[in-house]
């Protein structure tokens, strides 16, 4: 398989893309590598390589888990599917 994206763990809320890019509407398939597991989701938007995409529902105030990290929270909700990226998730620093 080669996937589309990866993520880390299975608690990962979202998954880095692996391909040039990923398209709205396009079915794409991830590797979860902690338990060799597969994930396939419906991406809504175009995504570039080595941006982020939602693997699950997130909710505004909700902390993005990326390979295991808190790596901020969200400022938006974000759909399974969207784009996650400096438009939608802050650091939590400030």
């Amino acid at each position: 398989m080669n996937p589309h994206f990866i993520a880390h763990e299975p608690s990962d809320t979202v998954g880095v893309v692996v391909v040039e890019k990923v398209s709205a509407g396009q079915e794409v398939t991830g590797w979860i590598m902690e338990n060799d597991k597969t994930e396939t989701l419906k991406a809504l938007a175009e995504v570039p390589l080595g941006h982020k995409l939602a693997l699950t529902d997130i909710k505004n105030g909700d902390t993005i888990v990326k390979y295991g990290n808190d790596i901020g929270r969200a400022i938006d909700d974000i759909p399974r599917g969207g784009y996650v990226h400096v438009h939608n998730v802050k650091t939590k620093r400030w």
